[in-house]
C-alpha cells in the first residue's frame, strides 16, 4: 500500500500529452492558455478625459484666484465615442468634454464641471474658473494601463471572467489554449441504479452526476457510458479495448475496485499494457483507488472507490492535481487555517476530512473538522465549504494548530 505522497509522484510520471487549439478569446472561460499573450493594442487608445467637464490649457489658468476669475469661450462639446474635435484650441477657448471623450488639440487639462461656472449671452457660451489649474489634471494617458506589445498573461495561466474583459478592452481575438480532457465514466455494481424511485437493497448513482457537474469548473467533456454489473467482466474489457482507439484521455469508474468477491476492475485492467500502476493507498477516504497508465498510450485510468465521499475526495485529490500537471504543470497552494477543534486519525494515513472554513473580525482563518467523516455520510459534505487536508505521520491534530485546505470541488486558483 502506497503512500498519498509516493502515489503523486507516479502521477507526476505518467503524464499523458494534450494538444492545443485556436478559440476565440471570449469562450475561454477555465481554460488553460498555451502561450504568453500580448496586448493588440494601446489602452487607453488615446489621452482622453477621467471626468465630466471642460478642456482647456493650462496655461491659460496662470495668474487666476478668486479674487480674479478668468473667462473662457466654450467652442464646442465632445462626447465619449465621438470623433476627435478638428479644430486647433486658440488661448482661453474651452471644448465641454464628457468622461472618456479624447483631449482636442491644444488642450491638456480637465476643468471638472463642478470646479466652473457657465455663462452665456446672446450669441455665445462662456465657462468662468476661479482657480488655477496644472497641466494633465484628470487626463487619462494614452497606453497609461496597457502598452501595444505588454504581457497581458502568461503561459499556463487559468483563464477567469477577468481576462475575457481584458481581452475584450485590448482587441485579443483568438487565443492558444489547452484542449479540454476527455473523460469517460463508467459505474459499476448491481446496486447502482440512475433512477429515483428505487427499493432499499439499490443506490442512486450519485457519483456520476457529482463528477458529470463539475466539468464546467474546469472545462473537461464527460461521457457516461453506464453502469457495469457484478458480471460485466468481459464486456468491461471489450469497452476498453475499443476506448483505446479513441480520442479519450482519462477513463474514471466508481465503485469495483475494493477486495469484494466481484470487484473485478483491477484484474480487467491489468490484462492490458500498463507502463504505470498502483492500487491501495493509505489514505481516508479512498483507500482502494487504482491507477493505471497505458504503455505507448496517450490514456490512464483511474478506479474510484464506490462510496460518495471517496469518490469525491479522490476526484478531488487523485484526478484534478493529474489533470492541471497535464495541462500547464501548475501547483496548488492549499489556504493555511487554525483547528477549532481536535482530530485523532491513524498516524499511517493521509486524512481528507471535510471541514468549514470561517474567518474572525481581525481576518484569522479558523477550521473546524465537522463530525461525520464515514466515507458514506453526505450530511457532512454538504454543511463543509473546504477539505482540509491532515498528512500521514502524525495522528493527532490538536485545537491550535495549522493545517492545509484545498477548496472543496475545484483547484484552488492561487498558485506558487
Amino acid at each position: 500500500m502506497k503512500s498519498y505522497n509516493d502515489a503523486l509522484k507516479i502521477l507526476k510520471k505518467s503524464s499523458i500529452k494534450i494538444t492545443d487549439q485556436y478559440i476565440k478569446s471570449t469562450d475561454s472561460l477555465n481554460r488553460i492558455c498555451s502561450e504568453n499573450i500580448y496586448s493588440k493594442h494601446n489602452y487607453p487608445s488615446a489621452d482622453n478625459s477621467s471626468v465630466d467637464g471642460f478642456a482647456i490649457n493650462a496655461r491659460d489658468t496662470s495668474g487666476i484666484s478668486k479674487k480674479k476669475f478668468k473667462r473662457f469661450k466654450i467652442i464646442g462639446s465632445i462626447s465619449a465615442g465621438s470623433k476627435p474635435f478638428k479644430k486647433f484650441l486658440k488661448r482661453n477657448q474651452a471644448v465641454e468634454i464628457m468622461t472618456g471623450g479624447i483631449l482636442p488639440k491644444g488642450t491638456n487639462s480637465i476643468i471638472p464641471v463642478e470646479k466652473s461656472f457657465l455663462i452665456k449671452d446672446k450669441i455665445n457660451r462662456y465657462m468662468l474658473i476661479k482657480q488655477k489649474f496644472k497641466k494633465f489634471e484628470n487626463v487619462r494617458f494614452k497606453g497609461s494601463d496597457f502598452k501595444k506589445k505588454d504581457l497581458l498573461i502568461k503561459k499556463n495561466t487559468l483563464i477567469n471572467s477577468n481576462h475575457i474583459m481584458a481581452f475584450k478592452t485590448l482587441g485579443v481575438g483568438n487565443i492558444k489554449v489547452k484542449k479540454k480532457i476527455n473523460i469517460t465514466f463508467f459505474s459499476s455494481g448491481n446496486e447502482i441504479s440512475e433512477d429515483n424511485n428505487i427499493p432499499s437493497w439499490k443506490i442512486r448513482n450519485s457519483n456520476h452526476h457529482y463528477i458529470k457537474s463539475l466539468k464546467n469548473n474546469f472545462l473537461f467533456n464527460f461521457k457516461n457510458l453506464g453502469i457495469l454489473k457484478d458480471k460485466d467482466e468481459k464486456k468491461f474489457y471489450n469497452k476498453l479495448n475499443k476506448i483505446l482507439k479513441s480520442n479519450t484521455n482519462i477513463i474514471l469508474t466508481s465503485g469495483g475496485v475494493s477486495k469484494g468477491k466481484f470487484d473485478f476492475i483491477p484484474l480487467i485492467i491489468q490484462k492490458f499494457k500498463l507502463s504505470y500502476f498502483f492500487k491501495d493507498v493509505a489514505l481516508r477516504p479512498g483507500k482502494p483507488i487504482l491507477f493505471a497508465k497505458i504503455k505507448n498510450k496517450e490514456k490512464v485510468i483511474f478506479g474510484l472507490p464506490g462510496n460518495p465521499m471517496s469518490s469525491a475526495a479522490c476526484f478531488r485529490f487523485f484526478v484534478i492535481p493529474y489533470i492541471i500537471n497535464v495541462l500547464g504543470k501548475i501547483r496548488e497552494k492549499p489556504i493555511r487555517g487554525v483547528l477549532i477543534n481536535s482530530f485523532i486519525k491513524k498516524k499511517k494515513f493521509t486524512r481528507f476530512a471535510k471541514s468549514k472554513l470561517s474567518t474572525t473580525k481581525n481576518g484569522k482563518i479558523l477550521v473546524e473538522i465537522l463530525k461525520g467523516q464515514e466515507s458514506f455520510r453526505v450530511k457532512s459534505f454538504i454543511k463543509s465549504n473546504i477539505w482540509a487536508l491532515l498528512p500521514a505521520g502524525k495522528s493527532q491534530f490538536k485545537k491550535g494548530d495549522t493545517v492545509d485546505c484545498f477548496s472543496q470541488n475545484h483547484f484552488n486558483q492561487t498558485f506558487i
